[in-house]
């Protein structure tokens, strides 16, 4: 009997241990396998958290920018959102991203308000493995990759070049940036006042970089005082979104509509009316939320491992991100888009 007993304590054993193994080996239950599948499992269904902090989060722009980070949300299930400071803050954008790092994002999106006031924090994020992609920022150490909707000179002369031509290549012009720290405006207006040089001599750069903050009420307070201050003045070149629709709001209540040009980078949903009634000639810009899905799907093929894709003729789908040049690690696309008048009916933001 006690043999017996034994026997079956043994046969007992061995079956139980034969079902863990195969209930393992069926649930893939070891250490090397199981994260191999919960990185498949996380892609799939969307666990990627990235984050994209832009300058504000109370401007046209960049809740346009925020349609594009939802549709790449939509389009893929990743977990993608947007943030940003109330008001154009280098400090505050630091905060946040110390934030992310903490709830250890996947990866993050920056358009810096001051790229240099961020360094250090975008060194910290990538020394914790987070994925860095930065937009408006080609100066940028310490990201993966930028992303910029064209080379930045080639805008500026485009600009340039329509102010000449509106000014009969003559007379005295100023500049305006968003913030003098804003890389891509500073380029922006090292190319448009070169090109003048060189194309139109007889124009004169009478007021450089004149900072707007970001803000339309500045860029209006600042043009009234230019307009006073230089009587003689033809020309006004805008960077930051609101500096175009300030300056032409100026011009239009000092009745010098059609005899003070304005131009710069804007939306029609900011500028229109003045595009319309005549004080603003011309805005150009490039669809942020094209810009914002780019970016995003820039990091996600980083996450999902894709970095041989990352070279020429990148396609990020959309408009203007699908045949991207890479010039170390800035990628480049051709996404501008002017708008007069003529064509403004045709967009909606």
């Amino acid at each position: 009997m006690k043999r017996f007993r034994k026997q079956l304590s043994l046969l007992v054993i061995t079956v139980l241990s034969l079902a863990l193994i195969v209930g393992c080996a069926g649930t893939g239950i070891t250490t090397k396998s199981s994260g191999s599948e919960s990185s498949k499992e996380k892609s799939k269904d969307g666990k990627y958290k990235i984050a994209t902090v832009v300058k504000l989060s109370n401007s046209a722009w960049f809740e346009r920018m925020d349609a594009g980070v939802k549709r790449f949300a939509k389009e893929t299930g990743v977990d993608a959102y947007q943030i940003g400071p109330q008001k154009a803050d280098a400090a505050l954008q630091v905060q946040m991203i110390e934030d992310l790092i903490a709830q250890n994002v996947d990866a993050i999106v920056v358009v810096p308000f001051s790229p240099e006031a961020l360094e250090p924090v975008l060194k910290k994020a990538r020394d914790k493995g987070i994925v860095v992609i930065s937009h408006e920022a080609s100066n940028l150490e310490n990201v993966d990759y930028d992303i910029e909707a064209f080379n930045n000179a080639a805008y500026g002369e485009h600009l340039m070049n329509k102010l000449g031509e509106l000014t009969k290549g003559e007379g005295e012009y100023a500049t305006f940036v968003g913030n003098l720290t804003t890389k891509s405006h500073n380029e922006w207006i090292d190319a448009a006042v070169k090109l003048q040089g060189d194309k139109y001599p007889k124009m004169k750069l009478v007021a450089d970089r004149n900072e707007s903050n970001d803000d339309q009420k500045t860029a209006y307070e600042t043009t009234r005082e230019l307009l006073k201050k230089y009587p003689n003045l033809k020309g006004i070149q805008g960077s930051g979104m609101p500096d175009a629709a300030g300056a032409a709001l100026a011009v239009e209540e000092m009745g010098l509509t059609g005899k003070v040009k304005v131009v710069g980078t804007s939306l029609v949903s900011v500028a229109g009316k003045y595009l319309k009634s005549g004080s603003l000639d011309m805005i150009s810009f490039w669809d942020p939320a094209d810009a914002g899905y780019a970016a995003n799907q820039l990091a996600y093929k980083i996450l999902e491992g894709k970095k041989n894709e990352l070279k020429d003729g990148l396609d990020l789908g959309a408009a203007g991100y699908d045949q991207l040049k890479l010039d170390g690690k800035v990628f480049y696309g051709k996404a501008w888009i002017d708008v007069t008048k003529e064509n403004m009916d045709q967009y909606d933001f």
